[in-house]
């Protein structure tokens, strides 16, 4: 299957379990793999036959700044699900980062990936 690859799109919200975290935006960066045959969009040369990465992005940006959550689990699952919902694709990956996740010690980031498919 096709893919269409979208590695850290940087967005800021507010989730977490502190309240710290639900009051100070922080740094969250989404990547996205969306599978999709791409082979009549190619053969075309035409926007309406694949998926307009563009489009996704805003909307992602609109999810992680709009809402709030506790887990980055959740976060995730409503990306996902977003996509699923919006545009015919059999499956996706989702995976958020959050380097400044509040834990002690040295550390690049925590991320959580999912995968999901139309039912």
């Amino acid at each position: 299957m096709d893919q269409i690859i979208a590695r850290k799109i940087a967005c800021y919200g507010r989730h977490g379990v502190l309240e710290s975290e639900k009051t100070q935006a922080q740094r969250f960066e989404i990547d996205l793999i969306i599978y999709k045959d791409l082979s009549t969009a190619a053969a075309r040369d035409d926007l309406r036959y694949t998926v307009d990465y563009s489009e996704v992005s805003d909307q992602v940006r609109e999810i992680v700044e709009k809402k709030s959550f506790n887990l980055i689990e959740t976060l995730a699952s409503h990306i996902a699900d977003m996509i699923l919902s919006q545009y015919p694709v059999p499956k996706v990956e989702v995976t958020v980062y959050k380097p400044q996740a509040a834990v002690k010690g040295e550390f690049d980031y925590y991320a959580v990936k999912i995968e999901r498919r139309r039912k």
